[in-house]
């Protein structure tokens, strides 16, 4: 899809599945357990919207640390549902980071 300037950016941010002190929060699943609980928001629903992940709320490996990615389009859609993700992220101590997206290079590595 091209992009100009008159579209929004997607703006998006990753909860670390690590403490502010270092710790790895547990447990292991949490993040799948987060996106679950978030699964019914999507603009399309359905009656088996529960039986796929939000495309707001996402789980993610990111250097190995289980992490989750929210789209920030989920404050239009449900305000109390960003906010549950977000308070989660301060209430468990957990690393919250802007997600960004490096532009490919077009140059050869040597």
């Amino acid at each position: 899809m091209a992009h100009n300037d008159t579209d929004p950016i997607t703006k998006e941010f990753f909860i670390l599945g690590i403490t502010h002190n270092g710790k790895q929060f547990r447990p292991s699943d949490w993040s799948e357990r987060l996106c679950g609980a978030m699964s019914c928001f999507r603009q399309d629903g359905g009656r088996n919207a529960h039986l796929q992940y939000s495309p707001y709320v996402r789980p993610i490996l990111l250097n190995g640390i289980r992490s989750v990615v929210v789209n920030e389009e989920l404050r239009l859609i449900e305000p109390l549902a960003y906010h549950f993700v977000v308070n989660f992220a301060k209430d468990n101590d957990l690393q919250v980071v802007d997600a960004c997206l490096l532009p490919d290079s077009d140059e050869k590595k040597i």
